[in-house]
């Protein structure tokens, strides 16, 4: 099968080697998204709701990109510097989905690149 690479410029560039997103056949793998603004480079905020607000705006333009939406999602990995945030994160988590809900797992975390208290990747299935 072949890969083939998503990017929008409605989410942050890739600060590494990698991609926004793979898509192949219809699977999407959307690689962490942190709470970074694309039109300024820095963080949404300090707050973990704010950084969770962020990266799901940042995966809706990168879905919206491959053909997708935020109904499309299956999977999520979040990953948190700081496990008492999680009900907070849970808050903003919960509003971006509808039954049945992604199976996920919550990670803790020593750290984040650029400062970031929260990543989120995701796995979508999307028409081909």
């Amino acid at each position: 099968m072949k890969k083939e690479a998503i990017n929008t410029t409605g989410a942050p560039e890739a600060i590494g080697p990698y991609s926004q997103a793979i898509k192949v056949g219809n699977l999407l793998f959307i690689s962490g998204q942190l709470g970074i603004d694309p039109s300024t480079g820095k963080m949404a905020g300090r707050s973990v709701k704010k950084q969770v607000e962020q990266a799901f705006t940042n995966i809706a333009a990168i879905l919206f990109e491959a053909g997708g939406s935020m109904d499309s999602i299956v999977k999520t990995t979040v990953y948190l510097t700081n496990m008492d945030k999680f009900a907070e994160m849970n808050e903003i988590y919960e509003k971006k989905f509808r039954m049945p809900f992604p199976a996920r797992t919550t990670i803790a975390v020593r750290g984040l690149p650029k400062g970031g208290i929260v990543e989120i990747e995701v796995i979508a299935i999307i028409k081909e």
